[in-house]
């Protein structure tokens, strides 16, 4: 999307606003973890971007492809899909076990891993892309399929079940990775459906500011959530700018992209986690406790700032779709909807910092803990902390949580390269060794965008 001057910004402030507008540097470690939280901005407020439906479309709209698509392996089909009702060939329903799956990024050896969370095995390798991708974030949607965000700069898109494959050299049998230590060469696999290049400027060393929060819509049920699209967040370092393109999930084209101007340090980053409401919309963190909110239909950009010197890290919805976040100081925070504010909710546990976390369909949060690290567990409805100290055998830096479709709790651990399996009731772990460097922090099974879509009733 060009930014022209009938695009600028209106801002609607409460206080005058400090920027640091200079380009932002530090180790991300990876990820930011020496990085000062010093540059945060000095007030509480929210920020309206207003985007022109018409000077987005133009620039940014379905067809468009800005030079982005560098490789289009194949394109889903949709034709003869059932109605709503009916979609039990290719949506979850209860036993089914083709999606019983959590995808984790093995950052070290740029691939990701397809792993079977009844078994606690791992299925299938992918590579994510040509050459050292830096894969990390990982979304599903609620066919299953998943969306890796490379942080070099792209999105690969996997199918979930071997029905969604393409046979496309015509061979008979679709090639792919049948486990972990048969990954297939770029471009060979045929459950990669497509690549898309998000023309990331690779100014700054660890990829610091390309893509990280990713986060697949729902789509339509009608559909059976066929033409869902995933929304990605980059910073063009040393940019100014963060940047938020939503991606046609069928054809791994650019759907449309706006812009949050004059976006704070935050450890170089743009959003850094993100997520989707039922009805579409996304939901990005900024470390440095900011957050911005993207209508899907209007494409107004509304960004809200937090308390002065607060790092914010892992983020997820709850079932009304209320965005809670894991702060490096070892506290749980709530974003208020109603209010636009943010809410402390104190210490969590033993640990002195948390990464990410995940509600499941109870109400409970799950975070990861470091120093020392632990696995905590949360009740968001009575906000009251259940267990601050889950221990879990062998860890060293616990980083993503998920839960399964059988509300399993899934951590991603990046200096012990394992996964654990939490039983939510005894605490009993099962580890999913083998890894290699995985780091992920987002919705790695798709029962995160489950929980928004279909809340529990009762």
């Amino acid at each position: 999307m060009r930014y022209t001057e009938r695009m600028m910004p209106t801002l609607r402030i409460a206080l005058p606003l400090s920027i640091a507008l200079a380009a932002c540097t530090g180790d991300d470690g990876r990820e930011g973890d020496d990085a000062s939280a010093s540059a945060s901005v000095s007030v509480s407020a929210s920020v309206t971007v207003t985007i022109s439906g018409a000077d987005s479309a133009a620039s940014g709209s379905a067809g468009d492809d800005d030079g982005e698509e560098k490789l289009d392996l194949a394109t889903e089909e949709t034709d003869g899909l059932p109605g709503a009702g009916d979609c039990g060939h290719v949506v979850p329903q209860p036993g089914d076990e083709d999606f019983s799956i959590i995808w984790i990024s093995n950052t070290g050896q740029h691939t990701v891993s397809k792993i079977d969370t009844l078994t606690a095995t791992e299925l299938a390798r992918y590579r994510t892309g040509p050459g050292e991708t830096d894969p990390s974030r990982t979304s599903v949607n609620l066919r299953g399929d998943v969306a890796v965000a490379n942080r070099s700069g792209s999105v690969v898109k996997i199918a979930n079940r071997l029905a969604n494959c393409v046979d496309k050299n015509q061979n008979g049998v679709i090639d792919t990775s049948q486990g972990p230590n048969d990954v297939l060469d770029w471009g060979q696999d045929e459950c990669v459906l497509w690549f898309h290049d998000l023309n990331f400027p690779k100014g700054l060393d660890s990829n610091q500011g390309g893509p990280r929060a990713i986060a697949w819509d729902g789509g339509a049920s009608s559909d059976c959530f066929a033409t869902s699209k995933v929304w990605v967040g980059w910073r063009d370092q040393p940019s100014t700018t963060a940047k938020i393109r939503r991606i046609d999930g069928i054809t791994g084209k650019t759907d449309i992209e706006v812009l949050a101007p004059e976006w704070e340090c935050n450890w170089g980053h743009g959003t850094y986690g993100g997520a989707a409401t039922k009805e579409g919309a996304f939901w990005g963190l900024g470390t440095l406790a900011n957050l911005v909110h993207v209508d899907p239909l209007s494409l107004q950009v509304t960004r809200y700032k937090g308390p002065v010197g607060v790092v914010l890290y892992g983020m997820a919805l709850d079932a009304k779709g209320t965005p809670w976040l894991g702060g490096w100081d070892g506290h749980l925070w709530r974003f208020n909807t109603a209010s636009k504010t943010f809410e402390d909710h104190g210490a969590v546990g033993t640990p002195t910092r948390l990464r990410g976390l995940a509600i499941d369909k109870e109400g409970y949060a799950w975070l990861a803990g470091n120093n020392p690290c632990a696995l905590a567990q949360y009740d968001v409805d009575g906000d009251t902390l259940v267990n601050g100290n889950i221990v879990l055998p062998g860890c060293g830096e616990p980083v993503g949580v998920s839960i399964d479709r059988y509300g399993k709790v899934w951590v991603v651990d990046r200096q012990a390269n394992r996964a654990y399996k939490v039983d939510p009731d005894t605490y009993e772990v099962v580890t999913v060794d083998g890894l290699v460097a995985p780091y992920t922090y987002s919705d790695m099974t798709g029962e995160g965008l489950g929980l928004v879509v279909n809340p529990p009733v009762g």
